[in-house]
């Protein structure tokens, strides 16, 4: 009986997820036959489940009928100790670094193979970007995702190098040699520019944050218009900015070398 119980409520843990799973960035809200059929379920069933998580408050329902997040889930998630602390040492130093530039900075970790965007600084008059926090992207096409690829272990480097790998822009290395090489400079350098990788806008650049053990825990960008010759300039800040964070964090760093020339 007891087993029993629990296959139940494993099931029953499962749908619930599943159903959160429906709401991405581009769909924030959603019908009750939208979610039913993104889960490819009945509606009446889905519609019970629904219930339960808008009393919980992992859901609310607007007037028009469509559901959206609930704010109770956000505020367990808010919890979550890998971005917590990772947010509070850093928005100090976002705000500077924004303040002293007036672009887009964000900060990110790694989550299997994507980088998850846990906090970020925007301005009205910055170039335009689809990460927001929350937001999954991909590790080889963007500056934050190669800084963390170029610090993770062999293994996650294989699996992610093995592909397949998106091309999202025709500037979106997706040999995987050619890509190793890139990730090599990036450790060497210890940042990242990523040049229209992602999207034909902007370029990224990207530096690692690192933990009370000095391994790289997150990593800091900031996103600037594709203009030729004028994302190096930015280099020296976001490296500073991240070693801040990373003192914050605990991290013990050797004093900073020279930047280099050349990437």
């Amino acid at each position: 009986m007891g087993t029993g119980t629990g296959v139940d409520s494993l099931t029953s843990t499962r749908r619930a997820l599943a159903v959160l799973d429906c709401f991405a960035a581009d769909a924030p809200a959603l019908t009750l036959s939208e979610i039913a059929r993104r889960l490819g379920r009945p509606v009446s069933s889905t519609h019970r489940q629904i219930k339960e998580l808008v009393r919980w408050g992992a859901l609310e329902r607007d007037e028009s009928g469509r559901y959206s997040i609930g704010l109770h889930l956000w505020e367990v998630g808010a919890l979550a100790p890998r971005s917590k602390g990772l947010r509070e040492a850093a928005v100090p130093f976002l705000e500077d670094l924004y303040e002293a530039t007036h672009e887009n900075v964000q900060v990110a970790i790694l989550d299997g193979t994507e980088v998850v965007y846990v906090e970020r600084l925007f301005g009205h008059h910055a170039t335009r970007i689809i990460a927001r926090p929350g937001t999954r992207l991909p590790l080889h096409a963007t500056g934050v995702g190669r800084v963390l690829l170029a610090h993770a272990g062999p293994e996650l480097v294989n699996e992610v190098l093995a592909g397949p790998l998106r091309r999202y822009t025709e500037y979106c290395t997706v040999d995987p040699r050619a890509l190793r090489r890139e990730l090599a400079t990036v450790r060497r350098a210890g940042y990242a520019i990523s040049d229209r990788q992602f999207e034909l806008v902007s370029t990224s650049v990207a530096a690692p944050i690192r933990g009370a053990g000095n391994n790289v825990v997150a990593a800091l960008s900031i996103i600037v218009p594709a203009r030729d010759g004028t994302a190096r300039g930015f280099v020296p800040a976001v490296v500073a900015a991240a070693r801040g964070i990373s003192r914050a964090l605990g991290a013990r760093l050797p004093r900073p070398a020279d930047l280099p020339e050349s990437y």
